[in-house]
């Protein structure tokens, strides 16, 4: 059956096709491969110019509110974001840093004097910002941060103020050259009280570039990738700022000092103003995904072209995407890109549909549930993402053997600038641990709802699960044909289920009287990971099931379902241990998982370089040195053969 790759690209494309289809065409002419020997400051240079024309192109303009001259697409231009790893992830970042962290929280987190005000030359890339939340002390325990922002009702101002270097921002993207401005998360003291952690505008640069009074800039110099983000360090001394200047949607301070919140709880608060920027995780995810399709772009053309070693049976070098074993390092990895991409689309489409403008919400609970369930995904996929990306742009640098470690062919710095992506818009492990909270959350209330009769049954079934691991009869109860879709999802479903489980009980040692609480949770980290990472491995292949199911061309959704099935059995082999020791899987079974992966890396070894090309990755944004051979090869097969006749004069031999 032929698959027709302009279908399988529109399959990809999805709802924001249009999208996607406009940023190729309008950002082509952006230096998307930068050259590797610019210094620093040339290469930061080259990021703003290229800021400002994206700016031009009106693109960022498309994720905000149309009163002010937006587009009102949220997912559409979180999709166009995304599209930026396919090139230079400085722009990438610095573009997300100036309009989906520092717009986004004016928009988000503050009200219409805010936006009157500055929503506009955000747009337009006539003012530059910051987001500047973590701090040299405290990372990822935002709860915390020791910056303050002390209420004068005498003068109506806020002091903002960093008391000790542990509470200096640091690691904000477009502090140290471009930002004239700060979105500082602070906590907000009035009349003695500490409400927690609120944000604030804060000037940090006069129009000639210099330091405002009591601001201290910092440069955090060279890293090991997106050089052309200008990380700074921020330091205040009791620098004063408007009343007007608290990002007061979710919470105010009148002229006298009176606090007021329509939120009563502070944590639920805290935990609904930082909800709202749930778009950067989601971007990352996204951005991280484009970036390892442009690796595996690489990689797979690269393989198909590359010889290495005779066949005895014909003399000819074999191409080495030919060898099982160079498949098998990159055809389950691309098998899981496409998981994840799928998962991103989801994930988007229900960011969009529910925090678009104008977008009608059932009830308070229910846009409360819908909302945490996007944040958990959003945690869970951008960590599965970031770390996908990690291993996988490693192994492609690895199957292009020396070739991939020339900055030419664009691998190392895919290779460095994606690194940061596992530990910034949220540490990776701390996501798993969010994730791995609202599981138990969920799974306490589940099991709190039962009756007598429901709580028996449940009780009974975890000692007859107990029993049927330890004989190993849960194995022969339930086989199954491992090539079988729904036996792949029965697998996934078990795991995510017995971890979920098994870590309830460990954490109701917690709600012991005199337990230590603290030592509880410690001991049970490692067991709350794996059940967040299963209960994610799960959600992206469910994402990618119904994303199939959803083809109408027979041809690519029966492609399609090959590279699922791959990826399902990639991951249950990626786990058998846990599958064979709980008695999911006879040692058997597990052979046949592992046979199963090894075929169809065989099958689709003919596809592979058509499922790369279904990414639409513009080729001007591949072209370096590695895929000369792709081109040599394919002009040896379209020139004609030399003549072997002999030259008739003298002529002809000159």
């Amino acid at each position: 059956m032929t698959v027709n790759p302009s279908e399988l690209q529109r399959v990809l494309d999805g709802r924001w096709a249009d999208v996607r289809a406009e940023v190729r065409a309008q950002l082509g002419a952006l230096a998307v491969n930068p050259d590797p020997d610019l210094s620093t400051e040339e290469y930061r240079a080259l990021t703003t110019e290229n800021l400002r024309r994206l700016a031009e192109s009106g693109r960022p303009h498309q994720g905000f509110d149309p009163a002010y001259g937006g587009g009102g697409d949220v997912g559409g231009v979180v999709t166009a974001f995304a599209a930026l790893g396919y090139g230079d992830l400085s722009l990438l970042v610095k573009a997300g840093v100036q309009w989906g962290l520092f717009g986004g929280a004016v928009q988000v987190l503050g009200s219409s004097r805010h936006h009157d005000k500055y929503l506009r030359p955000i747009m337009d890339g006539d003012l530059l910002g910051c987001f500047a939340m973590t701090e040299t002390g405290h990372g990822s325990d935002v709860q915390h941060l020791r910056t303050t922002a002390t209420y004068d009702p005498d003068t109506q101002e806020f002091e903002i103020h960093t008391p000790d270097p542990g509470s200096r921002k640091d690691y904000i993207g477009n502090a140290a050259r471009d930002g004239r401005m700060a979105v500082v998360f602070a906590q907000l003291i009035t009349g003695g009280t500490c409400h927690g952690v609120h944000a604030l505008l804060v000037p940090i640069r006069a129009a000639d570039g210099t330091a405002m009074p009591g601001v201290t800039i910092g440069d955090c110099g060279r890293k090991a990738g997106l050089n052309g983000v200008d990380n700074g360090r921020l330091s205040f001394e009791h620098v004063r700022v408007p009343r007007e200047n608290l990002l007061n949607h979710f919470a105010d301070v009148a002229e006298d000092g009176r606090y007021s919140s329509s939120i009563e709880s502070s944590s639920r608060r805290f935990f609904t103003m930082l909800g709202t920027l749930v778009r950067g995780r989601i971007s990352v995810a996204g951005g991280a995904g484009t970036a390892t399709q442009k690796a595996l772009a690489l990689a797979i053309r690269y393989g198909a072209t590359r010889r290495q070693f005779a066949d005895p049976a014909t003399g000819e070098e074999v191409v080495v995407l030919d060898y099982l074993v160079h498949q098998r390092k990159l055809l389950p990895a691309l098998a899981t890109t496409y998981a994840l991409h799928f998962a991103q689309a989801d994930l988007v489409s229900d960011m969009h549909d529910l925090q678009s403008f104008g977008a009608e919400q059932n009830s308070d609970s229910d846009t409360e549930r819908r909302q945490r369930d996007l944040e958990t995904r959003a945690a869970g996929i951008k960590a599965a993402a970031t770390w996908h990306a990690t291993t996988t742009i490693q192994t492609c640098r690895e199957a292009c053997g020396g070739a991939g470690y020339l900055a030419e062919n664009l691998l190392p710095q895919l290779k460095a600038d994606t690194d940061v992506f596992t530990t910034f818009e949220g540490d990776n492990t701390v996501l798993l641990q969010l994730v791995a909270k609202t599981l138990l959350s969920d799974y306490g209330r589940r099991v709190g709802k039962l009756d007598l009769v429901g709580k028996a049954r449940f009780a009974a079934g975890l000692v007859a699960g107990s029993v049927a691991e330890r004989t190993g009869l849960r194995a022969v109860l339930r086989r199954g044909d491992v090539r079988d879709r729904a036996y792949q999802r029965w697998l996934l479903v078990q795991r995510e289920e017995h971890l979920l489980a098994a870590a309830a009980r460990r954490m109701r040692r917690a709600l012991a009287p005199g337990a230590d609480q603290f030592a509880v949770f410690n001991g049970a980290q490692d067991h709350l990971l794996v059940a967040a990472q299963a209960h994610v491995d799960r959600i992206v292949a469910d994402s990618f099931a119904a994303a199939v199911d959803r083809v109408e061309d027979t041809a690519v959704r029966a492609l399609l379902e090959e590279v699922r099935g791959l990826h399902a059995l990639s991951v249950i082999e990626g786990d058998r241990a846990f599958f064979v020791e709980h008695g999911y899987l006879a040692p058997g079974r597990a052979k046949a998982v592992t046979h199963g992966v090894n075929t169809l890396c065989g099958r689709l070894r003919p596809n592979a370089r058509m499922l790369v090309d279904g990414f639409g990755i513009p080729e001007a944004w591949l072209a370096c040195p590695l895929l000369d051979g792709e081109r040599d090869a394919t002009a040896a097969a379209t020139d004609p053969a030399p003549s072997t006749e002999e030259p008739t004069d003298l002529a002809a031999v000159g």
